[in-house]
């Protein structure tokens, strides 16, 4: 039998923005998908990671979703789009109208588990994680001479799969790594610890004591949204809040924190936040959530006891917890690319005009400068026209 794995030009690892970006613009030099390059996404539909927020988020309350280079020729629009509806089914519908319309070929639900370096080419193994019929698998003789007596469970283990390829298009994003700080007595807390990707509704946390942990706009979102749910909100942050006067981000500020992160990922450092070099834009929701004094936060508490948050320092105090809700970020998706060793000491990897220095066949997209919708769009340009010159 012959076990060497499927060969193509280029795989794209994860199909959010950044990755939907390079595929399109890699099918406009005139290559096909499914042949010459092949698209990896570990979730179950298309959407990236909006299509796990949760539902009361709204296009008009979450960050701007610029538009996929090519969505017009849908006609389509996120600026146009219905913002009652649910964001994350908006950009879930949106985001596979384009996968068909361009014959991108996703496959999914597919988990990368290593990439690793094999000479000229980089080898990258994954996971089938669709449900694996056991009837199906008996046809297959995957149970043996013996099957007729074999109790086999619903589901099987993922089959292993690889693919040899020249380039690689890491476009994994964020969410699948939530960062979570550690603060003494976290273990001792008799509630809930939950981080941003694990919230789903305000109602779960109705006629509870609820502390925020975080200074951007998810924490923002969730004060809001917990204010009439809760029986007591707390919200704190490890720096203080920097309020921009304005309804949204301006150019200035935008070009700032890109600026920022374009340093750190040059430089091979860990990426900093968004926020800490934006601040963020009053919106009329929130200026009117500051007037009532909702929303402000208190500095980071010092420890956690078994029902609630305590100062120790000036702020001495406490206050009481059934759920500690850490909306403190999240970190590039990385761990599969361990085995390439593009990791640099000082805790991130040195990323200049999409590509790692370290190994210029792999490209990182919608990594640090990259991370916004409009910064994930320009880059699948300039790293599809890399990867082109080089083939």
């Amino acid at each position: 039998m012959n076990t060497s794995p499927e060969r193509v030009k280029v795989v794209v690892i994860g199909a959010g923005q950044a990755g939907l970006s390079v595929a399109y613009y890699l099918r406009r030099f005139e290559l096909v998908a499914g042949q010459d390059f092949v698209m990896l996404d570990r979730a179950p539909g298309p959407g990236g990671a909006w299509q796990h927020r949760w539902s009361s988020l709204r296009l008009g309350t979450a960050h701007r979703v610029n538009d996929l280079p090519g969505l017009a020729d849908l006609g389509l629009s996120f600026d146009t789009a219905d913002r009652a509806l649910p964001a994350k089914d908006v950009v879930a519908d949106y985001y596979g109208r384009f996968e068909e319309h361009f014959d991108l070929q996703v496959r999914r639900p597919m988990n990368v588990r290593s990439v690793t370096n094999e000479g000229v080419d980089l080898l990258v193994r994954y996971e089938d994680l669709s449900p694996q019929p056991v009837e199906e698998l008996k046809t297959r003789g995957l149970f043996g001479r013996r099957r007729k007596t074999f109790e086999a469970p619903q589901t099987v283990e993922a089959p292993q799969l690889e693919l040899s390829t020249q380039f690689l298009v890491n476009a994994t994003g964020t969410w699948g790594s939530p960062f979570v700080p550690f603060y003494p007595g976290m273990g001792e807390f008799a509630g809930r610890h939950l981080h941003t990707s694990d919230f789903s509704s305000a109602e779960d946390f109705r006629d509870q004591h609820v502390v925020v942990v975080g200074g951007g706009t998810s924490a923002i979102g969730f004060m809001l949204e917990l204010e009439d749910v809760a029986a007591g909100l707390t919200w704190v942050s490890r720096r203080p809040i920097d309020w921009i006067d304005r309804q949204e981000l301006d150019l200035e500020g935008a070009s700032a924190a890109v600026a920022m992160q374009d340093e750190a990922a040059r430089s091979g450092r860990a990426l900093p936040s968004i926020v800490s070099g934006t601040g963020v834009p009053k919106s009329r929701r929130i200026a009117a959530g500051i007037e009532r004094g909702l929303l402000v936060a208190r500095p980071m508490f010092d420890r956690i006891e078994e029902d609630r948050i305590v100062w120790d320092g000036e702020q001495q105090g406490s206050a009481r917890a059934d759920a500690i809700i850490w909306a403190t970020g999240f970190r590039p998706e990385l761990r599969h690319l361990a085995p390439l060793k593009l990791r640099e000491k000082a805790g991130g990897v040195t990323v200049g005009q999409g590509a790692a220095w370290s190994d210029p066949r792999v490209f990182l997209a919608g990594y640090g400068p990259q991370a916004s919708t409009i910064g994930a769009s320009r880059a699948g340009r300039m790293i599809a026209r890399q990867i082109m010159a080089m083939l």
